[in-house]
C-alpha cells in the first residue's frame, strides 16, 4: 500500500562515518518505524549534485506522527540515534499531504530516479499553481515513457525552509529530463504565465538516485 502522507527528510553525514551512517539508517531508524501502525514504506535515495542522503516514508495519514508509539521512538530515542542527529549535517524534514497522483505509482514508487521539485506558493496563488500541474505540466511530462508517475502533495510542515508545494518524479532513467516531451511542458502559454510570479523563480530542484531496496510495513502476526 501507498499511503497518503509521507514524511520528507534529508541529512548528510561526514565521510569518514558514511558506512556507519547508513548501517544504523538500515538497522536501527527505518526498522523501528516499519513496525509502527501507519507506517506503510520506506525508501532511501542519494543525492545527484551533493553528499545528501534522503529517505521518503509513505504513511497512512499525518495521525501516524501522532500515536504514543511513534512519540516514544522520537522521544527515547537509541544512542547511536541520539549520535547521528546531533552530528549529521543538512537536516531537513517535511510532511507532505498528498493532493494527487498521475500515472502507475505501483510501478514508478520503485524507480531508479526521482526528480523533486518545491515551490513556496503564496496561498492566493495555490489554485493557480495546482491547476498548471493538473492540466497542463503533468500530462505533457506523462507522454514520456520514462516518466513513470507524478505525486503532488502540500507541505503543512516544512523545516527549515519553508516551502508550500512538493512533486516527486519518478522516472526510469536520466533521459527524461531531456526529453521532448519535457521541453514541451517548459514551453507553454501556461507556465510561461507561472514564471512571472516572482516564487516561481526561487524553486527549489534535486534529482535523486535510489540507494537500496525498498522497505515495507511489518505487521505483527
Amino acid at each position: 500500500m501507498i499511503g497518503k502522507t509521507i514524511l520528507y527528510s534529508e541529512m548528510r553525514p561526514a565521510p569518514e562515518w558514511e558506512d556507519r551512517f547508513n548501517t544504523w539508517y538500515h538497522e536501527d531508524h527505518i526498522p523501528v518505524r516499519m513496525v509502527l501502525d501507519g507506517w506503510e514504506g520506506a525508501q532511501r535515495y542519494t543525492s545527484d549534485e551533493d553528499e545528501d542522503y534522503l529517505v521518503v516514508y509513505d504513511l497512512t495519514s499525518s495521525d501516524a506522527l501522532k500515536t504514543p508509539e511513534y512519540d516514544k521512538v522520537k522521544t527515547d530515542p537509541s544512542d547511536e540515534t541520539k549520535w547521528m542527529l546531533a552530528n549529521v549535517s543538512n537536516f531537513t524534514r517535511f510532511i507532505g499531504a498528498e493532493l494527487g497522483r498521475h500515472g502507475d505509482l505501483e510501478a514508478g514508487i520503485t524507480a531508479p530516479l526521482i526528480f523533486t521539485s518545491m515551490f513556496d506558493v503564496p496561498a492566493e496563488d495555490e489554485a493557480e499553481f495546482d491547476a498548471w500541474m493538473t492540466e497542463d505540466h503533468a500530462p505533457l511530462l506523462m507522454g514520456c515513457k520514462d516518466w513513470l508517475a507524478i505525486r503532488r502533495f502540500s507541505l503543512p510542515v516544512a523545516e527549515p525552509v519553508r516551502y508550500t508545494r512538493l512533486t516527486i518524479h519518478y522516472l526510469a532513467s536520466r533521459d527524461a529530463l531531456s526529453s521532448p516531451e519535457r521541453a514541451a511542458a517548459r514551453s507553454t502559454e501556461f507556465r510561461d504565465r507561472m514564471t512571472r510570479h516572482p516564487w516561481f523563480g526561487q524553486g527549489r530542484y534535486r534529482l535523486f538516485e535510489a540507494f537500496g531496496g525498498r522497505h515495507h510495513a511489518v505487521k505483527a502476526s
